[in-house]
């Protein structure tokens, strides 16, 4: 050690004698996430906290597409359904196009034809 850790270790010392760690906030529960052995607890934690989520791209993508058919479906033009079509594709074909962390996509482009034509039928 060196002597500024000396220094330090007896400051602490000095300062458990004289009780001043007796009476902190949280004394005595448990630390979450100490028993899951899991070493990112702590940002897992801070992101449910801030409701935050990370997904690898090749995931989110899928949730993205999901989130694309809900727009489509409430929709009420077709500009707007291609529009969104054209968008969700071009997502598509980055997260395809680039070696992405996580498992593989296996997310394929939309077929705007099919998806105008089934929009069209759902407003008849």
């Amino acid at each position: 050690m060196t002597n500024w850790e000396n220094s330090i270790e007896q400051q602490i010392r000095q300062g458990i004698a004289r009780g001043e760690f007796d009476n902190l906030p949280g004394k005595g529960k448990e630390i979450d996430g100490l028993d899951d052995r899991d070493e990112d607890w702590w940002l897992k934690k801070k992101l449910r906290e801030e409701r935050l989520s990370y997904l690898p791209p090749t995931l989110a993508i899928r949730r993205e597409v999901e989130e694309a058919r809900e727009a489509i479906a409430a929709a009420s033009r077709e500009d707007a359904v291609r529009r969104i079509v054209g968008d969700i594709n071009q997502r598509i074909r980055d997260v395809n196009s680039r070696g992405a962390a996580g498992p593989p996509s296996t997310v394929m482009p939309l077929d705007e034809e099919a998806v105008v034509a089934k929009w069209r039928a759902s407003q008849a």
